[in-house]
């Protein structure tokens, strides 16, 4: 039988390091991803402080979230296509266009998601 490797707490703890070091290359190396680290650091108290209840918390909390989730794919997709090459590439450009989208959407869903939370309390 194959050996499969870490198995249980040590895969587990394995698995977290590699994390770490993932969050720290994308900070290292990202600005965008350094920006929205640090406008979470001020929004995600915020959404907790503002949110009436548990669920508009979790609203409030999880699109940010969804923010620095998608600029790390985002970041990932990056990473690959520069890998491959430096020559202009049509499929190239398109992979990393579409992994910024993804980042604009969740943007959009961030504002949105605030906006519907918050905007009808100070109307």
């Amino acid at each position: 039988m194959a050996d499969q490797g870490p198995q249980g707490l040590t895969r587990i703890i394995k698995a977290a390091g590699y994390s770490l070091k993932g969050l720290r290359a994308a900070y290292i190396n990202e600005a965008a991803f350094r920006q929205e680290v640090w406008l979470s650091v001020v929004l995600i108290p915020l959404g907790l402080w503002l949110g009436q209840g548990p669920l508009e918390q979790v609203l409030l909390v999880s699109v940010i979230l969804l923010v620095i989730m998608m600029e790390l794919i985002n970041s990932a997709i990056e990473a690959i296509v520069d890998r491959a090459g430096t020559e202009h590439n049509e499929l190239a450009g398109r992979a990393k266009d579409i992994g910024s989208a993804a980042v604009f959407v969740a943007l959009l869903l961030t504002v949105f998601v605030w906006g519907m939370v918050l905007l009808p309390r100070t109307l």
